[in-house]
C-alpha cells in the first residue's frame, strides 16, 4: 500500500516561512503528478499547489503564487512546499496526495493522502 508521511508544519508569525515534506513509499516509479491541499477551520480541503512527474511543470493556487514553491525528489519518492510570506489566511492542515488530476477545470486529489500537518500563522 501507498503511504505517505509528512512533516514540516508548525507555528510562525505573519511574514514567517515553513518547508513542508512530504515523503511517499509503496510506488513503483514517480509517474503521477503530485501536490498539495490544504484544509482550514470551516472550511473544505483546497488545492495548494501541484508538480508534474518530472518537475518539469508547476501549478499555483491565486492565493499562493508568487509565495509559495512545489518541488519534487524523485529519488527520495518525495514532494516539498517551500511557504515564504505567510499570512494568518495560510493557517490551515496541510495534505500531500500521489496523484493530482484536472477535473473540469479543477485540481482533485485522486490518489492517497498523508495524514496532514498543522500550519498555524499568527499575527
Amino acid at each position: 500500500q501507498v503511504q505517505l508521511v509528512e512533516s514540516g508544519g508548525g507555528s510562525v508569525q505573519a511574514g514567517g516561512s515553513l518547508r513542508l515534506s512530504c515523503a511517499a513509499s509503496g510506488r513503483t516509479s514517480p509517474s503521477y503528478a503530485m501536490g498539495w491541499f490544504r484544509q482550514a477551520p470551516g472550511k473544505e480541503r483546497r488545492f495548494v499547489a501541484a508538480v508534474s512527474w518530472n518537475g518539469g511543470s508547476t501549478y499555483y493556487a491565486d492565493s499562493v503564487e508568487g509565495r509559495f514553491t512545489i518541488s519534487r525528489d524523485n529519488a527520495k519518492d518525495t514532494v516539498y512546499l517551500q511557504m515564504n510570506s505567510l499570512q494568518p489566511e495560510d493557517t490551515a492542515v496541510y495534505y500531500c496526495n500521489v496523484d493530482v488530476r484536472t477535473v473540469l477545470g479543477d485540481y482533485v486529489g485522486a490518489g492517497s493522502w498523508g495524514q496532514g500537518t498543522q500550519v498555524t500563522v499568527s499575527s
